[in-house]
């Protein structure tokens, strides 16, 4: 009830004094006759007054011990100020003037981002957070959880109001700064590490711009999917990626099965190259080495040596040539003519006996059955 100062010259009462007299009267009410002096038979004896007294020693040493389990910090507030924080197990306090909170600094923290999980464990999509815009102007329908620590008691207490809502819009806002950097394809398939742990760094920071007294442990992308609207429509080109994949991962097995079986070939082929070559130069040497050794002995013996060499040059061409034996008087009506024409042609057997033209087949046999001159042959 506001008060105005009363006016001196007015005759209206002061509300004040009203006040007082009524906090007077009902005083008077709650004592007997005789003031203070009548509660005297009201106190207790000597020993109901120990008792009382030991029970308040009591109550104040309980209020002034507190422990602090292992997985929290205890952050001591005096007057509703912070001023000191103090380790797990049991401490003082000052009881009344002080009070103390524990948060839990050891447990992991959950905060859901795009969707929600109620108390039957269903989750629900929340379109207001989780639609994001990718930087190739596309819609995704994103939803991941950020999960952190308490690093500074204090901070996390006193600088935010409501840390944990402060926490979910920021990194609804960070993981929108990210995405939108970020193409659709990325979001959708191998650029989800990076998403994570860019939207990571980026919340720390906010937070710590903030004085907020978290660390941020993780990022975990849940879903990340196209709108309802367009899904069968990413669906096909998911399916279509896919098999091109699978036509690549195919393509690369058939590579990597023809390509060893072509080099195995090609060092095969070398080996039998390299093979004939030292075959052809030991088969070489040994010539030399026989014509060398030859020689030798044919400088030693020339005539038995040459005769021997002509001999056998005789015995490996003569097998292999066309030969025409001719009688000496046969001889002189043979009109001699180098056959051109049959050079082109194969070669017939070496029994074979050609007739000259001329000359009467049946007579050249005859003739060829009469002991042959050998003086006329060279």
């Amino acid at each position: 009830m506001a008060w105005d100062p009363q006016d001196p010259w007015s005759k209206k009462k002061d509300p004040l004094e009203e006040a007082f007299k009524q906090a007077q009267s009902q005083f008077k009410t709650l004592f007997p006759a005789g003031g203070l002096s009548g509660l005297k038979g009201m106190l207790p004896s000597g020993g109901v007054m120990k008792l009382v007294a030991a029970a308040l020693l009591i109550l104040l040493i309980w209020q002034s011990i507190f422990i602090v389990a292992p997985d929290e910090e205890g952050v001591v507030k005096r007057f509703g100020e912070p001023v000191r924080t103090v380790e797990p197990g049991p401490h003082f306090k000052v009881p009344i003037i002080e009070s103390v909170l524990q948060p839990k600094v050891a447990k992991l923290h959950r905060v859901e981002v795009g969707f929600r999980t109620n108390s039957q464990g269903r989750q629900q999509t929340v379109p207001q957070e989780a639609l994001m815009l990718t930087g190739d102007m596309n819609i995704l329908k994103i939803e991941f959880i950020i999960q952190y620590k308490i690093k500074n008691s204090t901070e996390y207490l006193f600088n935010v109001a409501d840390i944990h809502e402060t926490i979910g819009k920021a990194a609804e806002a960070a993981m929108r700064e990210v995405v939108g950097k970020s193409k659709i394809d990325e979001a959708l398939t191998t650029g989800k590490a990076e998403i994570q742990q860019g939207t990571l760094v980026l919340l720390q920071s906010i937070l710590d711009e903030y004085r907020a007294g978290v660390q941020v442990a993780a990022v975990q992308l849940q879903d990340v999917d196209p709108p309802e609207a367009v899904a069968a429509a990413f669906k096909d080109v998911t399916n279509a990626k896919e098999d091109r994949e699978k036509l690549i991962n195919q393509a690369q097995g058939y590579r990597n099965d023809i390509i060893p079986k072509a080099k195995g070939e090609a060092a095969e082929l070398v080996n039998r190259a390299k093979g004939f070559a030292q075959a052809r130069l030991n088969r070489a040497q040994g010539e030399t080495n026989r014509f060398l050794a030859t020689l030798k002995e044919y400088q030693q013996a020339k005539d038995v040596i040459s005769k021997r060499i002509y001999i056998e040059t005789m015995e490996e061409i003569l097998p292999h040539m066309e030969k025409v034996i001719i009688d000496g008087k046969a001889g002189e009506r043979v009109l001699p003519y180098l056959p051109l024409d049959r050079l082109s042609k194969p070669k017939s057997s070496p029994n074979t006996m050609l007739t000259p033209e001329g000359t009467d087949g049946e007579e050249l046999r005859a003739d060829l059955t009469k002991p042959t001159d050998t003086r006329s042959l060279r």
